[in-house]
């Protein structure tokens, strides 16, 4: 795994339960609005974190945090992540996985080996609105798979869009509300980046 950070404590990214996050280098989206470039971009990567500081610090961790959000940076396109998060399962911690939806395959490996307990699906945008907002080439049917094996998976889930009102609607957010059904869909506003730096500035410090 290509690790480029982690959140030692968190009470909101991971419903229910005090946290740590883990963030994956590398995307294939390459969303306008983004706000973590630095897990985006390769140039803009640092040293990854080695795998063995996540997992003394999730040892020194157990009993006070309840559970670890795999986050990126687009965690599915690393083909080490069921074994990196059946180490994390191990440890007794729940585990959530953050993903844009672009490897079902993936997904669902997860969800057979029981390896996954909450998954929050990015939707970037409307489905005919996606090239326009991720930058590339999308197939919109590998998406609406991925959304339903999530539904059909028992799991806890949800849906989420950034709202940037630079480049999304009021109108494409009813759409994706249409398309969710509004279940287990939420809207989140899009952050100001310095603000969001701020947060992310324990990435490499202190593991």
């Amino acid at each position: 795994m290509k690790i480029g950070g982690l959140i030692k404590f968190t009470l909101i990214d991971f419903p229910g339960r005090p946290a740590a996050v883990v963030f994956t280098q590398g995307c294939n989206f390459r969303c306008r609005y983004c706000h973590n470039p630095e897990l985006v971009y390769p140039h803009l990567f640092t040293e990854p974190v080695a795998e063995e500081e996540i997992f003394s610090f999730l040892q020194r961790r157990q009993g006070s945090l309840e559970g670890v959000v795999v986050s990126g940076g687009e965690p599915t396109l690393h083909d080490d992540l069921p074994a990196f998060m059946a180490r994390i399962k191990a440890l007794g911690y729940a585990v959530k996985l953050d993903t844009n939806g672009s490897r079902p395959d993936m997904i669902q490996e997860l969800i057979d080996k029981k390896l996954v307990d909450y998954i929050a699906m990015d939707l970037k945008a409307p489905l005919d609105k996606y090239r326009e907002i991720t930058e590339v080439d999308t197939n919109t049917d590998i998406l609406r798979k991925s959304m339903d094996l999530i539904r059909q998976s028992g799991l806890a889930y949800e849906f989420r869009t950034t709202y940037d009102k630079e480049v999304l609607t009021e109108a494409d957010i009813e759409n994706l509300k249409q398309l969710t059904d509004n279940i287990h869909y939420r809207v989140q506003e899009c952050l100001p980046v310095a603000k969001e730096k701020a947060t992310l500035k324990v990435l490499h410090k202190e593991i």
